[in-house]
């Protein structure tokens, strides 16, 4: 190749190269010119409009609606009341039997089970029998009241003619036809007899208070009949015929229905609220429209270690339809009262799970803005509930159409989240 026409060539393209960059650089300063000149491009957020920036999915403090968009959801406000309230509770509870009043009669000895007088919701009176038992203890305890009887019986014999040995050597040692020395041979045997006699009634005491225990019957056969010992309801019956139980089986447990207990576990933070003497309402399940009441008569000393509650006991009275082990709702009322604000239950609405309500800001021409504040809100009653924080007496809420006002809201957050 001739070197003369290759060097010109060279040169040439370099220079092409070297105006091609050129020229990106130029066009990419000219775009960024262009996209600087569009407004709010080229501009850098101040540290004011950072700060009043809220975060993603946080809620807008306020809303404003035009008239129309008021006359469209039915929002209308009103100046909130105050008034006085006692402040209550709702907590779990559970009726029970009153342990007072019930009896947990379990086997008094070893022993097989032979008949079952009676089943669950019968009612008895008190020495009615209820299960009959055949025990070898109960046997042997009649045998031991047998023999104690038969030994005092020979014991007072014996004490009867010592008695009578004493009478006569008195009499013969005043005529003195007998020494001093028999005279003190029968006093010593009229003391030995009486001991004995003594020993032997002790014994036979001791035979039939065992036998008793048992209930043991009149013979040796061992058999032993358990007895109510006060009248009530049979509330539990776990004898079976033919069964063989240890001693201190449960048999059968028996409950006065006229009165029951009334248990809660109250948390800790609400223990202040429960005093002995005070009044609780409660519902069931089972009659979800009538409300019972029950007084307080035992309040925890101290909160159990693991839950953190306190135990409540209450005094319920029987009606007949309060059953043991049924579940109730228990409300509890402080006797103190409270300022509060009353303002309507649709006033009261959720947001993010927490209850607010809309304070309303009107402008004079149909239209309001409506700041949103969390309130503590109490009892609920007659459809208007009482608002224990956030409000203060002349204070205006949406008291109608609260939900159209929540919807403006969530879709203020919805859209802070979008951009």
């Amino acid at each position: 190749m001739n070197r003369a026409a290759f060097y010109p060539t060279f040169v040439a393209l370099i220079v092409a190269v070297s105006c091609s960059r050129e020229g990106t650089k130029t066009a990419a300063k000219s775009d960024s010119a262009a996209m600087a000149d569009m407004p709010g491009m080229g501009e850098k957020p101040s540290d004011s409009a950072k700060a009043g920036d809220a975060p993603a999915g946080a809620l807008a403090s306020s809303v404003v609606l035009t008239a129309a968009q008021v006359q469209h959801g039915g929002i209308k406000w009103a100046t909130v009341s105050m008034g006085t309230a006692s402040s209550s509770a709702t907590v779990p509870g559970e009726i029970t039997p009153n342990e007072d009043r019930t009896v947990r009669l379990g086997a008094p000895a070893p022993g097989r089970v032979v008949n079952v007088e009676v089943k669950q919701g019968d009612r008895v009176s008190a020495g009615q029998p209820l299960v009959t038992m055949q025990s070898p203890a109960a046997g042997a305890a009649q045998s031991d009241v047998s023999k104690a009887d038969a030994e005092v019986a020979a014991r007072r014999a014996e004490a009867q003619y010592a008695a009578s040995a004493k009478s006569r050597a008195e009499r013969l040692l005043a005529l003195k036809a007998i020494p001093r020395q028999e005279y003190e041979r029968a006093l010593a045997d009229d003391e030995r007899a009486r001991a004995m006699l003594a020993q032997a009634e002790s014994e036979a005491r001791r035979a039939r208070a065992t036998a008793e225990q048992l209930s043991a019957g009149a013979t040796a056969s061992g058999e032993i009949v358990v007895r109510a010992p006060a009248a009530g309801v049979v509330l539990a019956r776990t004898a079976m015929p033919g069964t063989v139980v240890e001693a201190g089986a449960p048999l059968i447990v028996v409950t006065d229905p006229a009165s029951l207990w009334l248990t809660i576990n109250a948390p800790e933070q609400l223990a202040g609220l429960f005093r002995t003497g005070g009044r609780l309402r409660f519902t069931t399940s089972a009659f979800p429209r009538e409300t019972f009441s029950a007084t307080i008569d035992a309040v925890g000393a101290g909160l159990e270690p693991e839950t953190r509650t306190v135990t409540v006991r209450a005094a319920v009275v029987g009606n007949g339809r309060l059953k043991p082990q049924m579940l109730a709702t228990v409300t509890v009322e402080d006797a103190g009262a409270v300022p509060v604000a009353f303002v309507p239950e649709e006033a009261v609405q959720l947001l993010q799970g927490k209850p607010h309500v809309f304070l309303a800001r009107p402008d004079g021409k149909g239209g309001a803005r409506f700041d949103r504040r969390e309130v503590t809100v109490g009892s609920r009653t007659q459809g208007r509930v009482a608002v224990l924080s956030g409000l203060s007496a002349g204070d205006v809420v949406a008291a109608a159409g609260a939900f159209a006002v929540k919807a403006e809201f969530q879709k203020a957050t919805m859209s802070k989240m979008e951009m």
